[in-house]
C-alpha cells in the first residue's frame, strides 16, 4: 500500500493478524465471502453470464459496477507507473465496498432475476479480487 520510494516500517504483528486491520486479510476475506455466497446458491456460475443487470438498482450495486469498470485502468496505470501499491489500494477499497454491500443486501431472494443479477455481480467482484491478488503474488482463498 506504499510507493516503493517511501520509508517503510514493516509491522510483523499486523501482517500476521487475521483482522480487518490487515489489508491482505481484508481483501482475501471479501473473496472468501463471495465464494461462500456462490456455494450457498449452489448453481452453475456459467449460467450467470447471461444474467440481466437491470435489477441492480441499489447504491451499493452502482458503486461496485463503477469500480468494476475502473479496474482495467487501475491495472494499466499500475503497470505503466511501476506502482503496484495503486492496485493494492484499489483492491482494499473495492473489498470494503463489497463488505458494505454484503452487510446491506441479501443475495439469495425469491426474486430470481434479482438473485441472478446479484450473483453475477458477486462473481465479477470475485474475479477482480482473485486477479488483482494474483498480480500482487497473493493467494485468494475460498474459505477463511
Amino acid at each position: 500500500l506504499r510507493k516503493s520510494d517511501l520509508h517503510f516500517d514493516f509491522d510483523l504483528d499486523l501482517a500476521m493478524s487475521q483482522s480487518n486491520d490487515n489489508p491482505v486479510y481484508y481483501i482475501q476475506y471479501a473473496h472468501a465471502r463471495v465464494c461462500s455466497v456462490l456455494a450457498q446458491w449452489g448453481g452453475d456460475a456459467a449460467s450467470l453470464r447471461e444474467a440481466d443487470p437491470t435489477p441492480l438498482q441499489s447504491a451499493h450495486e452502482a458503486v461496485l459496477l463503477k469500480r468494476l469498470m475502473e479496474y482495467p485502468e487501475v491495472i494499466e496505470g499500475a503497470a505503466r507507473d511501476l506502482a503496484p501499491h495503486n492496485l493494492a489500494f484499489f483492491l482494499k477499497e473495492f473489498a470494503g465496498e463489497f463488505h458494505s454491500y454484503y452487510n446491506a443486501e441479501r443475495f439469495l431472494l425469491e426474486d430470481e432475476p434479482r438473485t441472478c443479477a446479484r450473483l453475477a455481480l458477486a462473481l465479477a467482484v470475485r474475479q477482480v479480487l482473485k486477479n488483482g491478488l494474483a498480480l500482487l503474488g497473493v493467494g485468494a482463498p475460498e474459505k477463511m
